[in-house]
């Protein structure tokens, strides 16, 4: 966590407010933009099959875990 704090240092120390607040807007806007793009429903099916993902991988480690335990 520290060096998290110390790179976002450096960064606002680096790049301006100005600046910052301009690509944080842009992000933003860019976002809205693809909203519009994407069909009903794709965040939602996104949101779904990236969590199915997240379990696959969640039950991969524990069953990892399991047999690191039984040797």
């Amino acid at each position: 966590m520290a060096t998290k704090k110390t790179r976002e240092s450096k960064i606002k120390s680096a790049i301006p407010e100005e600046t910052r607040e301009h690509y944080k807007k842009a992000h933003e806007e860019m976002r809205e933009a693809m909203k519009g793009l994407l069909p009903e429903g794709f965040v939602e099916h996104r949101r779904a099959a990236r969590k199915e993902m997240l379990l696959a991988v969640r039950s991969l480690l524990d069953s990892a875990l399991q047999r690191m335990e039984e040797k």
